[in-house]
């Protein structure tokens, strides 16, 4: 099965959909197969407590078509993906909302630092009629339909010291992604942006071409920063999401039913997922403390960096993006 959907990943969902057996009908030649595509490794909490999850939902619904999943950058890179699944190359993809900000600008604010307090503010806005618009819009724009949206986890800083106040940044070289939110997180943080694609973080530490990086503890110990950086300072100046999104050809090939079935699927994994990331997140800070491959700094003094940010912001950002970041922070 991988490999006949890893050839029919190249044709347009559209064209797929014209072999479909119709909802209600089992596995057979015919069945639709749809891709699903992330940049995690297989033992991510987004794989194994995500993509997988939705695959096996979708398998027990028996609705007539599946998922096969695409972990790795197996299908292209993060910033390639989208692309497919725009133009239905690709029928599925988890991507950050900046890296979304590329084709629909205002999205992108959702990965501001300190948008959002924890995880429950940051899903009670998706969830409320506060962010129709914002789904819409990018609908509109975009062709592709956003399922829902999962936690990312809160994203930190490694590098080879402690990072405990903005003045801890002066002088150090920091990875971000290549998207204008982030940008603007390292500049109103008080950071010097390095920009490198996340399958090259690695070796880019390890060779000294940046001096830092910025991610979630599960990622960071999925791609084995911790081997190239002796300090994790837990900033959380930013409460990651990922966005579940479908292109919008196969999204209108699925049946009534089979769309019901794939949107119950993702959605139900959203808490599964949630809850996998932070017994991760606690496993491995255990396993540092106890092991030493980390020296976690939490005595970060995270007043310092969110009252800097929101400074920043309220004067930097503009128009649409300006008024979600403060509709965030009216948000309960």
């Amino acid at each position: 099965m991988r490999t006949t959907t890893r050839l029919m990943a190249l044709v347009p969902a559209v064209v797929l959909a014209a072999t479909a057996c119709g909802s209600g009908g089992g596995p057979g030649e015919d069945e639709l197969v749809l891709t699903f595509a992330n940049s995690y490794t297989e033992d991510h909490p987004h794989t194994r407590c995500g993509i997988d999850l939705v695959a096996e939902r979708v398998a027990e619904a028996d609705a007539g078509f599946s998922v096969d999943t695409f972990p790795n950058s197996t299908l292209g890179s993060n910033t390639e993906t989208f692309a497919s699944v725009m133009s239905g190359d690709i029928d599925m993809d988890v991507q950050g909302s900046a890296a979304l900000g590329s084709s629909y600008e205002p999205i992108g604010v959702l990965d501001a630092a300190y948008a959002f307090r924890d995880a429950d503010h940051l899903f009670g806005y998706f969830d409320s009629e506060a962010s129709q618009p914002l789904r819409d819009g990018f609908e509109e724009a975009t062709g592709a339909k956003i399922l829902d949206a999962w936690y990312f986890g809160d994203r930190h800083f490694t590098a080879n010291r402690p990072i405990r106040t903005p003045g801890d940044l002066e002088g150090l070289r920091m990875r971000f992604p290549d998207s204008p939110i982030y940008l603007a997180n390292a500049e109103a943080m008080g950071a010097e942006p390095t920009t490198v694609a996340f399958e090259e973080v690695y070796l880019a530490l390890q060779q000294g071409t940046v001096d830092g990086q910025e991610n979630p503890v599960p990622t960071i110990a999925g791609d084995n920063f911790d081997e190239v950086q002796s300090h994790i300072s837990l900033t959380g100046h930013q409460i990651g999401s990922q966005m579940i999104v479908v292109s919008g050809q196969t999204w209108d090939a699925l049946s009534a039913e089979q769309q019901e079935v794939l949107q119950s699927a993702v959605t139900s994994v959203r808490e599964d997922n949630r809850a996998c990331i932070e017994e991760a997140e606690e496993e491995i800070l255990a396993e540092w403390r106890a092991d030493g491959a980390m020296e976690i700094v939490d005595d970060v003094d995270v007043e310092a960096f969110r009252s800097r940010v929101q400074d920043y912001f309220a004067q930097n950002l503009e128009g649409e993006q300006h008024e979600l970041y403060e509709s965030f922070q009216e948000t309960e």
